[in-house]
């Protein structure tokens, strides 16, 4: 919540270029609401009249810190703001709340340093209209989360399912590390609403797309990592994916061709084969990835994507598989 120390201004003050949206006595003050607004898409600019302090309160004779962005988003800067105040209770200023509190607590880890948890999430569309140059983007990460999720899956696979030959292990680990598997995980953890994305990016859906989503929970990891090691990130993937390991060792996925299993399925409740469609492609050609959906009856049952039209479709029908099953 806004410290009620700070205050909005009741009159747009204008600085240069800029409007004056927050005013307070307090630089600690001033840098949780700047980063609330950046939260929300709002890039903002904080200047003093003189000395700061340390204080999250007002004290008289100290000059004020402000907080400024353009014109046409002051409006939008000020609910912001205004949505996050509270008032001074028995004389305790409360502070903005930690918006990865929610993130923190549904992923079962509290960073130490909080920044890497922001990095993570922050996507390159994000980093890209920052015109200070200082916003990093999380594909770095990216890649960091991905061996490190690739290495703690081939290691259980190799402990947990001694009778699998290496093809099936394969099979196994590539499923689950999938866009689509990783982009469920991620939904499940409501992670795209926490996800720090550009105006464009924001406008055009990003915090559902499956590619994007994917690739921020491969960030997380990477993130978990890098502020507590290799074990917290090891317990946070196996608390992830014991559901699926189990489900591979209950039905035998790895070696599974999941489209004749569909089929099958189908046949015995007497319901007609599945219509696989491709939606569309994602990504650069040399790394596009394919979005398939599976219809039933006219229902699309699944959606998925993969490297491949093949790889995509073997996908949407094990998602539709748990779906009937889960109906029946």
């Amino acid at each position: 919540m806004v410290p009620a120390a700070g205050s909005a201004v009741s009159a747009f003050d204008v600085v240069t270029d800029f409007v004056v949206i927050f005013r307070t006595h307090s630089d600690i003050e001033a840098q949780i609401v700047r980063g609330l607004l950046e939260t929300h898409g709002v890039m903002s600019v904080i200047s003093s009249e003189g000395p700061q302090s340390i204080f999250p309160l007002s004290v008289e004779g100290l000059s004020a810190v402000r907080i400024s962005v353009h014109p046409d988003i002051a409006d939008e800067a000020q609910r912001i703001i205004e949505a996050h105040r509270t008032e001074l209770k028995n004389g305790q200023v409360v502070r903005l709340r930690d918006e990865f509190e929610a993130l923190q607590h549904a992923i079962g880890y509290r960073f130490r340093d909080r920044g890497l948890l922001e990095h993570g999430m922050t996507h390159t569309s994000r980093a890209n209209e920052d015109v200070s140059g200082g916003v990093a983007d999380n594909e770095s990460m990216e890649f960091l989360g991905d061996a490190l999720l690739g290495f703690v899956i081939a290691d259980v696979l190799f402990r947990e399912f001694p009778d699998y030959d290496e093809g099936q292990k394969s099979k196994t680990k590539a499923s689950m590390v999938s866009t689509s598997t990783l982009a469920r995980q991620a939904e499940r953890l409501t992670l795209g609403d926490h996800l720090l994305l550009g105006r464009g990016e924001e406008k055009t859906g990003g915090r559902r797309k499956q590619a994007l989503l994917a690739d921020s929970y491969e960030a997380l990891i990477a993130a978990i990592y890098l502020d507590g090691g290799i074990e917290h990130a090891r317990a946070f993937i196996i608390r992830e994916f014991t559901p699926l390991l189990e489900e591979a060792r209950r039905v035998g996925v790895a070696g599974q061709d999941y489209k004749s299993a569909l089929q099958e399925l189908l046949q015995a409740r007497d319901l007609p084969l599945p219509e696989y469609r491709l939606v569309g492609t994602l990504g650069p050609d040399h790394s596009k990835l394919f979005e398939i959906e599976v219809l039933v009856n006219g229902e699309r049952l699944a959606t998925a994507t993969g490297p491949s039209k093949k790889e995509a479709e073997q996908d949407a029908a094990r998602i539709a598989l748990e779906e009937l099953r889960i109906r029946n």
